[in-house]
């Protein structure tokens, strides 16, 4: 049987989790131009391999589709790749095996945002282009905003990014992975 080695930190995917529309890509994209990163966005990544976008694909294959190619690709690239920053969709990471995965072989940042925060700011940006947001009441979207928490709390660092400019959460993720690095791995 073959043994498995630790993935060094500084080679560890840093994975960014939140709720729809809290800026994973613009600030993962940020992080890894910061970081001299390749960027993956999960969702953009789908679509691609699908040859259509995340609305079609609920439309036409349906959700329970949707996460089984989300939970395979983000399982393998936890698994078999390092040094990327990946941003999950907002429902990746309610799935078990994507957290195990993500937690056990990556760096997990929670880009955390308040509800109010989110809906007034947030909200209207997005709601047109979020197949889980379609046919939802306000109250519906405030109580699953409130259930993905939970998973949500799973996570190695948390950046609170109300009133954040994306630079600026982009500056705290790197000083944040940079001082781990010095504590944890301090002569590489």
């Amino acid at each position: 049987m073959e043994k498995q080695t630790a993935i060094p930190l500084r080679e560890r995917n840093i994975i960014l989790i939140g709720f729809m529309g809290a800026g994973k890509t613009t600030i993962g994209q940020l992080v890894a131009k910061k970081l001299y990163r390749d960027f993956i966005d999960v969702d953009a990544e789908i679509e691609r391999r699908q040859g259509m976008s995340i609305p079609e694909i609920f439309a036409q294959k349906g959700e329970a589709y949707f996460r089984k190619v989300e939970r395979e690709l983000i399982v393998d690239l936890c698994t078999n790749t390092r040094l990327k920053i990946l941003s999950l969709g907002g429902g990746a990471y309610l799935q078990e095996e994507v957290r195990r995965a993500c937690l056990a072989h990556g760096i997990v940042f929670f880009l955390d945002l308040s509800w109010d925060y989110w809906k007034e700011e947030r909200l209207p940006l997005i709601v047109d282009s979020r197949p889980v947001l379609k046919n939802k009441t306000l109250e519906e979207v405030e109580q699953l905003f409130f259930q993905r928490q939970s998973a949500y709390a799973l996570h190695h660092s948390r950046v609170v990014i109300n009133e954040l400019e994306a630079e600026q959460a982009a500056d705290q993720i790197v000083e944040s992975i940079k001082w781990m690095w010095d504590v944890y791995e301090p002569n590489r």
